[in-house]
């Protein structure tokens, strides 16, 4: 199934929990904001929200410094 990620077409072998997708790509779900097809999805809906054919996904990382 394909979506795309932050413009970018991705390839996944089937559909995925959004929890799940974000650990694959070794980033910590507590410094990311997750939108999917133009809605924000809640840390709390994480582990319940799948990842569906042809969903566009926005990855947002928040950074901190100084």
């Amino acid at each position: 199934m394909k979506i795309i990620v932050n413009g970018e077409e991705r390839l996944l072998e089937a559909e995925v929990v959004v929890a799940d997708y974000v650990q694959s790509l070794d980033l910590d779900p507590e410094t990311v904001v997750v939108e999917i097809d133009g809605r924000i999805i809640t840390r709390h809906d994480y582990q319940s929200t799948l990842l569906l054919d042809g969903a566009e996904v926005e990855l947002i990382r928040f950074i901190g410094g100084g």
